[in-house]
């Protein structure tokens, strides 16, 4: 099927009268109406303005592909519509919009059809086609320059055609799985499409596994992109070209990564052994490899903390709201018999904090049979008074160990594969872990509480100082391998002070990552000459992520102008994080924004800092920003 089965000139509008982006869907629907293509205006429109919802459908250069597929479709159509002066249509790129091609689909709406819009989304492409377009003056010369362009196309089948056309396959995943998982896909696919690429890209994000690859994607791919900052299921892709890159350059290297991708340059992936030597280092793979390695133990590990130390700091201002006598302050989150119960179950998940670190470092390692090592090393180092940064240790020992393990038995009979998963590994990694542990939870032990009696009692300046650090942490990468830094330090903290009252660094932290994001909410609001339609809609967006301690909210705006942006989220994290500390604010929970506002020491102080950094970033971006064309 050609795009002129479906371009029918009786829907043509050459002269689209209508000023602005709802008035001209209306005058599309209603031709559509007329002609008998949809039996139900409202019902077609409502599908049109929800897609619009998502993402304006307007393409830039000056086009314009709004779409609906629903049941008030009688027969697949294709109107073409042209506006003389141009209209707002939102655009992606800002500027007026003078062609419009509203696309409706039946509900049952066959694969021939899908494909004949695809093809028009690709001659689109042609900067010398769409000047011809916005040149025509009747319905008749529009039609023929379709039917002219099809006509110079080798004939070939739609089968050829699908089989010619490069197919690549992508998996995209962060340690949260909440923003860079999600965002690097949707930019895969908007530059695939744009280079006329057939791309299926996997998400592994917070509710898990998306959009599968089936096997049959994987072996038709021409090659692989997997951009992510924690362990995926890698050994399906064996013996395929595959880019290993982090979550970011996913997000803000789209185009090099699919040119890449479709040279022929991509090494290849060979199972067990995680990447040829060439691959390693074109992508730095060590260092990545450490950080994917943390991350994995880190996103396992936050579920834990979040909900354990949320139950038990509720169970604090549960005995506060009761009450306490003073001679008993000491039992505050267990003196009554309601915060008890929030205290025990709050703190039967956080106890396996430094367990689930540990064992996910090595399970990220050694697969499946670090696990159990790793979860050991990881209960030793809590019981051995080694904390958070001995689980750290122990993590990568036990993975390292089984790695060890699995050199030094390859040897063996392949009659005992499957005995050595079982038996081996487990028994000779958890002895050898726990022994190298016992030994390392001595020196481990004695950092761990000077750095604990550090930072009890900080005040002060060194208290603002580390606030400062941590926050400029925070906004330096917006969720990168910095920001992550900042924020597992913070956790770690607050494992040892939550006993105490909360941790002003885990506060100073938090405070910092709600910054950028509410900066920019503040800077489209106060300088709207200097920010798009869309960038001025995605700001009102930022203001729920920032209270939500959603830092990546402002990846967008600082991947569209880094050099501007960046430096003024810094700054105003860095202010926020300081005064934070300055001021000794505590903080009882590892995340939730204003969310868990009421388990600050200071909740009026807290929200003021915040507001403080938020104003000196927005107004610093606006001023420093230039004017949006």
């Amino acid at each position: 099927m050609e795009i002129t089965d479906l371009l029918r000139q009786d829907a043509m509008i050459m002269d689209l009268k209508a000023s602005d982006k709802i008035t001209a869907i209306d005058e599309m629907v209603e031709r559509l109406y007329d002609i008998g293509a949809i039996s139900d205006r409202a019902a077609f429109k409502a599908g049109i303005i929800a897609r619009e919802e998502q993402t304006s459908t307007g393409l830039g250069d000056g086009i314009a592909m709004p779409h609906a597929k629903n049941a008030a479709v009688k027969q697949a159509t294709v109107l073409f519509a042209k506006s003389q002066n141009g209209i707002d249509y939102e655009a992606l790129d800002g500027q007026p919009t003078f062609l419009f091609f509203m696309i409706a689909a039946p509900e049952g709406a066959n694969q021939t059809h899908l494909q004949a819009l695809a093809a028009l989304s690709g001659r689109l492409i042609d900067p010398a086609f769409v000047n011809q377009l916005k040149n025509v003056q009747t319905p008749e010369e529009v039609f023929e320059l379709f039917n002219q362009i099809e006509k110079e196309q080798e004939p070939e089948n739609e089968e050829n055609e699908n089989l010619n056309r490069p197919f690549l396959v992508a998996v995209t995943a962060c340690p949260t799985g909440i923003a860079h998982t999600f965002m690097a896909a949707d930019a895969l696919k908007r530059k695939a499409n744009e280079m006329g690429v057939e791309i299926k890209v996997e998400t592994n994000g917070s509710e898990g596994v998306k959009n599968k690859l089936t096997p049959d994607d994987i072996k038709r791919a021409t090659a692989v992109i997997v951009a992510a900052d924690k362990k995926i299921e890698m050994n399906r892709f064996d013996g395929k070209p595959l880019l290993n890159r982090p979550v970011s350059d996913g997000i803000r290297k789209t185009e090099s990564l699919i040119n890449e991708a479709l040279s022929g340059s991509a090494p290849i992936y060979h199972g067990d052994t995680s990447a040829t030597q060439e691959e390693t280092q074109k992508s730095g793979s060590f260092g990545q490899e450490i950080y994917k390695n943390l991350m994995n133990g880190v996103s396992h590990m936050l579920p834990f903390v979040i909900a354990g130390g949320i139950l038990i700091a509720l169970s604090f201002m549960i005995d506060q709201f009761i009450g306490v006598p003073v001679d008993s302050l000491d039992q505050l989150g267990t003196y009554n018999m309601q915060a008890a119960w929030f205290n025990q179950i709050g703190g039967a998940a956080f106890s396996f904090m430094l367990p689930v670190l540990a064992g996910f470092i090595a399970m990220s390692i050694g697969d499946r049979p670090g696990l159990v090592a790793g979860f050991a090393a990881g209960a030793l180092a809590s019981s051995g008074g080694a904390g958070f940064l001995g689980a750290l240790v122990g993590g990568f020992l036990a993975g390292y160990v089984v790695l060890f393990l699995r050199k030094i038995l390859r040897s063996l009979p392949k009659s005992l594969d499957g005995i050595k998963t079982i038996l081996f590994y487990p028994v000779f990694g958890l002895l050898i872990t726990g022994l190298l542990m016992l030994l390392i939870n001595v020196p481990m032990k004695l950092i761990n509480d000077a750095l604990n009696n550090f930072l009890l009692s900080m005040d002060g300046t060194n208290a603002a100082l580390l606030g400062i650090i941590l926050g400029v942490m925070m906004a330096a990468d917006l969720g990168g391998p910095i920001n992550k830094a900042a924020y597992v330090f913070g956790t770690g903290t607050l494992a040892s002070t939550v006993a105490t009252g909360g941790s002003v660094v885990m506060a100073s932290v938090m405070a910092a990552g709600m910054v950028p994001p509410l900066a920019i909410f503040i800077a489209t609001r106060l300088f709207k000459n200097k920010f798009t339609q869309q960038e001025r809609e995605a700001g009102l967006t930022n203001i729920v992520m920032g209270l939500s301690f959603v830092t990546e909210g402002a990846i967008p705006f600082a991947a569209a102008d880094p050099l501007r942006a960046i430096p003024s989220f810094m700054v105003g994290a860095g202010l926020a994080g300081g005064l934070v500390g300055a001021f000794s604010i505590k903080l009882l929970a590892p995340h939730g924004g204003v969310f868990v506002i009421f388990l600050l020491s200071n909740p009026f102080m807290y929200l003021l800092f915040i507001l403080v950094g938020a104003l000196v970033s927005g107004i610093l971006l606006g001023v420093l920003k230039q004017q949006s064309k």
